[in-house]
Formats: structure tokens, C-alpha cells, sequence
């Protein structure tokens, strides 16, 4: 499969690349000691930042961001490992891959259709749902209304993953709608810098057309890119900060963590932060995990800002296990981040899209099923939909105090 050959390529889901290996290290992926001058606190003191305190309910210590002895972002948790370099090898050049993602468009169609989204079918700007509506549109690309804001996910709207649009890892399942086709969007949230979670192609189209009526959400260090790439309101947060869309003070953004590592280039090895989002308003409360291995953290976030309405998980890119672990949940490590929050529902992203991991394409939600039968919890609570199909939900009315 393309992500065993293209060995020149970033394997992006898993952040793994030829650079990588022949890079000198990675130094802050790898953890070790803290550099405690570079341990951040939670504040929301810069100027150029207009926060908002909630009533958290709980004030509890939580887990702060920090960096290590190099001066790179490095996750804090006994949780995180980073694969060693035998396993890579052994990952890119003897593994068997057992994706099996079909070649006939036929098959594909029959089991993962694209369904073109109802604001395709009907776009009139006017169809507000009266909940909280989410449409997935492929890999962590999902739309959520919510409160009065439309929020897009790690916008990805590509066919390849990769720096280069001639090769590296290609969709097998396409985009169910153009950015040009989008309803109104206010706000786009980032979770890292890998390929397949922050594609330049797609942010400078949604820039070009929402230009500074959009604003951006991204953990630190990731400001400067957007800038270089024309976007003008962009919030730069660190775990723990949160911010809103200006006019929509009652829906606050808080980037929460998550348990993985960036790189875009073989010299940027986590100079910019990762991040998952939890997205409170006055009557829904969102969770985006972004790209996550699991953590003791997803507690935290529960306890603080749970329970949340609804909840975007990764369920996929998990084999090997040895491999992907420190950095990919599996389906039953999804279910326990979806316990851990709070959530009342899940809704599954992160597979389906791109094979960029060993498991057979198609494995992930049946894993996921075992997983919530095992645990007793309803196949409804944590459901899969097909590429640009949405689902409504009706329960929020949080009473949160700002």
C-alpha cells in the first residue's frame, strides 16, 4: 500500500517520516526531563488575548502544557511513547498491511458512501437546526453547529495528505462537498500541524473565502503559519486558554490536551504545540480530540467542563499497536475518552479516509461496536456516519455561568 512504498513521504497520520529516520532525533517527542523554565501555567494574561473565566465547577490542578531541555513541546504523561527507530523500520518495510481498501469505486461506494450534505442539496442559510448538528465530511474534518456558531474541524478538503498534491498518502474516500459549497463558517479550530489534521490547500481556500470573518483557533506556535498564509484572526492558545469569536462571547473555545507531537518539515520536530478543543456554549458543549493516544487528561476535561452533548473521537489508525499507541487511541481507548468527558454522545472520526495504518479498513467501527457492547453502553452513543451524512441532537441547556 501507498503508505508502505511512498517511504519519501510523510506518513502524516502517524506523523512518521523518511526525514524523521534520518533525522538526528526527536528530541522533544522522545519526553525526558522537564525543563521547568519552559513549564507554562494556565493564564489567559496576554494583551493580545480577550478571555473569559468560566465557572468551572472544579479548580483542581490540571496537567500544563511544558517543554523539554531542547525547547520543544513534550507530553507530560507516563502514557507517551514515541516508537523507537527498529520499529519504524520494521513498520515501513516488513509489516504486513491488512488495510485492503478496495480499488473498484463500486465496492467502495457500497460500503462507505459519499452522501452529498444537505446544505449541498439545499442551500438556504435559513436551515438552522434547533440542537446541535454535526456532518462529518471525512477523516477529523467535521461541521458542528452549535449555539449559533458553525464551526469546522481540521479542515482537509485535499486528496493527499502531504506537502506535495502529486503524491503521498491519497484519499479513498473524496470530500463530500467543495469549500466553495460550505454553509457560513465562523470558526475553525486546529489540533496540530500533521498533514492529514492542517492542509495548506484547504486553509487558503477558506481563507479566500471568508477571509477575516473567519476565525481561527490553533495551539501555540501555529500562528505564524497562518499569518504567512494570509489569514488575519487567528487565536494562538495554550491548554487550559480559551477565547471566543468576536460577537459570540457566550460560546467559549478552550484549548484542552491531547496526548501526540507535530512536525511538518525534518528540522520542526514539536516546535508547535497539539491540542484537543472542548467548545462551551450557553445550551451544547462540544469536545474535538483532534489526533490523541489515550491520557490521564481526558478526565480532567471531563471534570471540568464535562458533560458534553457531543464529542468528535478518533477511532482508527491504530495497527501496529507497538507503533501507533503513544500517539492513536484504538476503539475501545475511544470509548474510554467518551467516558472519561462525559459525553452524552460520540460521533467517530479519524478513519475511513486515508490508509495510513495496518488495520483492515473497515475494522474500526466493528471494534468500536464490541467496545461499547462490552462497556454496556449504546450502540447510539458512540456512532459512525458516512462521508457528509449529519445527525441532530437535542440536549444541551447547560445553565453555565460566565
Amino acid at each position: 500500500m501507498l503508505a508502505h512504498n511512498m517511504m519519501a513521504v510523510c506518513l502524516v497520520n502517524s506523523g512518521i517520516s523518511v526525514l524523521q529516520l534520518q533525522d538526528e532525533g526527536i528530541r522533544g517527542a522522545e519526553g525526558g526531563e522537564v525543563d521547568h523554565q519552559f513549564q507554562r501555567r494556565s493564564s489567559s494574561s496576554h494583551s493580545s488575548r480577550k478571555s473569559f473565566r468560566l465557572d468551572y465547577r472544579l479548580e483542581e490542578d490540571v496537567t500544563k502544557s511544558c517543554k523539554d531541555k531542547h525547547g520543544r513541546w513534550m507530553n507530560p504523561w507516563p502514557t507517551w511513547r514515541f516508537p523507537s527507530y527498529s520499529m519504524l523500520l520494521r513498520f515501513f518495510l516488513l509489516d504486513k498491511n491488512h488495510s485492503n481498501v478496495p480499488t473498484s469505486k463500486e465496492a467502495l461506494d457500497s460500503e462507505l458512501p459519499v452522501m452529498e450534505p444537505y446544505f449541498v442539496q439545499s442551500p438556504d442559510p435559513s436551515d438552522s437546526a434547533p440542537g446541535l448538528r454535526v456532518t462529518w465530511l471525512g477523516h477529523a474534518t467535521v461541521l458542528v453547529e452549535m449555539d449559533g456558531l458553525n464551526i469546522l474541524t481540521d479542515p482537509v478538503f485535499s486528496q493527499r495528505a502531504s506537502p506535495f498534491q502529486f503524491m503521498g498518502p491519497k484519499r479513498y474516500r473524496g470530500p463530500p462537498c467543495t469549500v466553495d459549497q460550505l454553509p457560513r463558517i465562523d470558526a475553525v479550530v486546529i489540533s496540530h500541524s500533521h498533514y492529514d489534521h492542517l492542509d495548506a490547500g484547504s486553509v487558503a481556500s477558506l481563507n479566500r473565502r471568508f477571509g477575516g470573518e473567519l476565525r481561527w483557533f490553533v495551539p501555540l506556535g501555529l500562528m505564524d503559519w497562518l499569518a504567512k498564509t494570509g489569514c488575519e484572526n487567528v487565536m494562538e492558545l495554550d491548554w487550559w486558554e480559551e477565547n471566543c469569536v468576536p460577537g459570540h462571547d457566550d460560546v467559549t473555545f478552550v484549548c484542552t490536551p491531547s496526548q501526540h507531537w507535530s512536525k511538518r518539515t525534518a528540522l520542526d520536530d514539536n516546535k508547535t504545540l497539539w491540542g484537543s478543543w472542548s467548545i462551551l456554549g450557553p445550551d451544547h458543549r462540544f469536545f474535538f480530540a483532534g489526533d490523541t493516544g489515550y491520557c490521564s487528561s481526558f478526565q480532567e476535561i471531563g471534570r471540568r467542563f464535562g458533560p458534553f452533548d457531543l464529542a468528535a473521537i478518533p477511532i482508527g489508525a491504530y495497527l501496529p499497536r507497538d507503533v501507533m499507541q503513544g500517539q492513536h487511541v484504538d476503539p475501545e481507548e475511544a470509548v474510554q475518552i467518551h467516558q472519561d468527558i462525559q459525553a452524552k454522545q460520540s460521533v467517530a472520526i479519524h478513519w475511513g479516509t486515508f490508509a495510513l495504518a495496518n488495520e483492515f479498513y473497515l475494522e474500526p467501527p466493528v471494534r468500536l461496536r464490541e467496545a461499547l457492547e462490552q462497556k454496556g453502553l449504546k450502540p447510539e452513543s458512540f456512532f459512525t456516519l458516512h462521508h457528509g451524512e449529519s445527525r441532530e441532537t437535542n440536549c444541551g441547556s447547560h445553565g453555565v455561568s460566565h
